[in-house]
C-alpha cells in the first residue's frame, strides 16, 4: 500500500527501546529478557509474539494502595515484537532514564522497564496545605519510561528560576529537586473549580519540571479491563 496513508500513519523506523509513533502512540521494541511494565488496557496493538499479565507477583505488594488511587494498575509485557502502547489519545512522553529519578504522577504513567527501580512515594508538603495527601510513581536507574499528558505538555527547567506548578497539572519532575509548598488563596477561594487553585508546589535545583495543559479533576481511579 503506498500513497498518503502509509507516508503519514505508517510505521515509523525503529531505532530505540522506546519511540513515539506520531504524537499519542508509544512503541517498544521488545525483546527476550528485556521485560515492560505498562498501564493496565494501553495496548492497542502489537506484532509478533507479545504476552500480557495484569497480576504479576511484583506488583501485588502495593495493590493495596490501588484501591486508595494512590498507585497505577499495571500489567507485564514480555516477548519479542513491536509493541503499541496509548492512553485514549494522550499525548505521549518518552524518556531514558541513565542513573537518574523521576517522581511521576500515577495518572500520567504509561510504561515502564522492569529493570528500574520503582516505588510509590508521597510528594512533600501537598498534606501540609491540602490536608491529604498526594502520591507519586519514583522510577530511577537505567532504563526508558514513557508517560501521557493531557495536551501538548511544557519542560520547565528549574536551573533557570524557582518553578511553581498547580498540582493538578503537573505530570513528572526530577527526583532529587527542592520541593517547597506555596499557598496563594484563602479558603473562600476554594469555591469553584476545587482546591488547585489555592496551592502549588515550588521546585527548584538541577532538573525539569514537567506540566500539562489540563487540570485534573482527580477522579476515583478506574481500571479498564
Amino acid at each position: 500500500m503506498h500513497g498518503t496513508l502509509m507516508d503519514h500513519f505508517g510505521q515509523t523506523q525503529i531505532m530505540d527501546r522506546m519511540s513515539r509513533h506520531g504524537s499519542k502512540i508509544a512503541k517498544v521494541v521488545m525483546q527476550p529478557g528485556q521485560d515492560l511494565f505498562a498501564r493496565v488496557g494501553s495496548m492497542i496493538a502489537y506484532e509478533g509474539l507479545i504476552d500480557f499479565n495484569p497480576q504479576p507477583p511484583q506488583l501485588r505488594r502495593i495493590a493495596s494502595s490501588w484501591a486508595t488511587g494512590e498507585g497505577v494498575p499495571l500489567m507485564t509485557a514480555v516477548g519479542q515484537g513491536l509493541l503499541y502502547l496509548a492512553d485514549y489519545g494522550k499525548e505521549v512522553i518518552v524518556t531514558q532514564l541513565a542513573g537518574e529519578g523521576l517522581s511521576v504522577n500515577g495518572k500520567n504513567i504509561l510504561a515502564f522497564d522492569t529493570t528500574l527501580q520503582w516505588g510509590i512515594e508521597r510528594v512533600r508538603g501537598v498534606n501540609m496545605l491540602s490536608g491529604m495527601g498526594m502520591f507519586n510513581v519514583a522510577i530511577r536507574g537505567h532504563g526508558w519510561v514513557a508517560m501521557t499528558a493531557k495536551g501538548t505538555p511544557i519542560v520547565l527547567d528549574t536551573r533557570e528560576a524557582p518553578t511553581f506548578v498547580d498540582t493538578d497539572a503537573l505530570v513528572a519532575y526530577t527526583d532529587g529537586l527542592q520541593v517547597q509548598p506555596r499557598r496563594t488563596a484563602r479558603l473562600g477561594g476554594l469555591i469553584g473549580r476545587g482546591s488547585g487553585e489555592a496551592f502549588q508546589l515550588g521546585f527548584s535545583g538541577q532538573g525539569f519540571v514537567v506540566v500539562q495543559p489540563s487540570e485534573d479533576e482527580r477522579p476515583n481511579l478506574s481500571v479498564r479491563g
